[in-house]
């Protein structure tokens, strides 16, 4: 088992009781079992479906979105029935009229979702991955050409088809949800029909990881390959309420620690500690330039969510016709996918989602002293509502650093540290006794 120590080069501190962080063996175990021979089944079969563009036919046994639904669904209703009960698998479906924009017909718009539900009836977090089911060519109204979709999105879906096989054997006290969105290239509008439902319903949605083309490790304009990182774009500040929020952000120098930045961080430190010969590099937008993903209309609600995507974007094979030109060919192919960096990719979420299912929820109520000029901080939090807690990890970072640099474990409700409020970003995240950390809570002022 690996252990890894977080070491600073500035003056250390006393280490409370545990000072390393542990690997998980049933998340390792969990991250193993993902397989290419399954992720060329599942991408094989999606681009089989001709086109899944979201106008195409939705009755077509074999051809178009509808068949492509049916076959996620079935996929997701095979691994339901090993679990008892505990997975719940449907169709969001709503009928969209022309809106003068990507949808010159009346449609079906449809979202393939699947819930494994957590074994702790108080346990109310959901923990949510996603994909977009749907593909275009060159033109985004050609409901016709083919357009196979193999990384676009193809590979999205193939994770969260993988991800349910496996994450489906096993037990976690939070739920586990999987989508699988129509209408990501008409205008994100699978994922606003589901964000809407999300606020409407009441849903404690803590994380969105949102797979956007995660298989793909040739740039086409530079010709360089990358098989060792993936990206995962995430908003700094929060878009919900961000008028309201202001003032502390400016005040306290917030502005890199909105919730999904937090998240990115999570991912970066879970994906690195179960999958090896892959860097996760956080990039600080929401997303590229003139694009968008799934991940946007759930942080505009004010969730937590980020966007996970290849380093290399190669665009020869995105949006675009089947053909050859100049002894080049274009098109979205399962030729041009590298399954062994698609597999470590998968791996990452895996890990992530397990970790996030497994752990406590976050601990309440998280204070800091500034009533007093010292050089030293105190913090002080209440026990999480749900979860197994063997402690807790204080997070220290310097001001200027990306990432948590210290995680400082203790059984306590309370810390004083000899670390300047001034010069250091804190958070705590409870613990249990397997080493699954909760999401990262920053703290408010006592």
């Amino acid at each position: 088992m690996k252990n890894i120590l977080f070491t600073l080069f500035f003056t250390p501190v006393v280490l409370y009781a545990q000072e390393t962080i542990r690997q998980d063996p049933e998340i390792i175990n969990q991250v193993s079992q993902v397989s290419t021979d399954s992720l060329k089944s599942h991408i094989n079969y999606l681009v089989g479906f001709g086109t899944r563009h979201t106008m195409s036919s939705a009755t077509d046994p074999k051809r178009g979105i509808g068949a492509a639904r049916k076959w996620v669904l079935k996929k997701f209703n095979d691994y339901a029935k090993n679990t008892g009960g505990r997975m719940e698998v449907f169709m969001q479906n709503q009928t969209l009229q022309p809106d003068g924009k990507r949808i010159d017909r009346p449609t079906d718009l449809g979202n393939v979702i699947a819930i494994i539900r957590g074994t702790n009836p108080n346990d109310k977090r959901l923990f949510m991955i996603s994909g977009h089911l749907d593909s275009r060519v060159s033109d985004v109204m050609n409901i016709k050409d083919n357009a196979p979709g193999a990384n676009d999105d193809g590979s999205g879906v193939a994770a969260l088809i993988e991800s349910a096989r496996i994450l489906s054997r096993s037990k976690f006290p939070a739920s586990i949800v999987l989508v699988a969105f129509s209408g990501e290239e008409q205008g994100l509008l699978g994922s606003k029909m589901l964000a809407e439902k999300a606020v409407s319903e009441g849903w404690q949605l803590e994380a969105l990881l949102n797979n956007d083309m995660i298989s793909n490790n040739f740039s086409s304009d530079t010709h360089l390959i990358n098989t060792h990182q993936l990206r995962i774009f995430s908003e700094g500040l929060p878009y919900y309420e961000l008028d309201e929020k202001a003032l502390d952000i400016r005040k306290f120098g917030l502005e890199n620690d909105g919730e999904s930045r937090q998240l990115a961080r999570y991912i970066k430190e879970i994906g690195e500690r179960y999958v090896d010969h892959l860097q996760v590099k956080l990039i600080y937008r929401n997303d590229r330039f003139l694009r968008g993903g799934d991940h946007t209309p759930f942080v505009e609600k004010g969730f937590s969510a980020v966007r996970l995507t290849e380093f290399n974007e190669n665009f020869d094979h995105q949006h675009q016709n089947i053909r050859k030109e100049n002894g080049v060919q274009y098109g979205d192919l399962p030729e041009f996918m590298d399954f062994e960096y698609f597999k470590k990719n998968v791996g990452v979420n895996i890990a992530v989602l397990a970790n996030l299912a497994k752990a406590p929820s976050q601990p309440e109520n998280v204070k800091i002293e500034v009533s007093k000029l010292t050089n030293f901080t105190d913090l002080s939090w209440e026990r999480p509502q749900s979860g197994e807690i063997a402690g807790y990890y204080v997070l220290i970072r310097e001001t200027d650093a990306s990432m948590w640099q210290k995680k400082i474990f203790t059984r306590e409700n309370s810390i004083k540290l000899s670390y300047s409020k001034d010069n250091y970003f804190f958070a705590v995240q409870a613990v249990n006794a397997t080493g699954n950390e909760s999401l990262i809570v920053l703290p408010k002022i006592k």
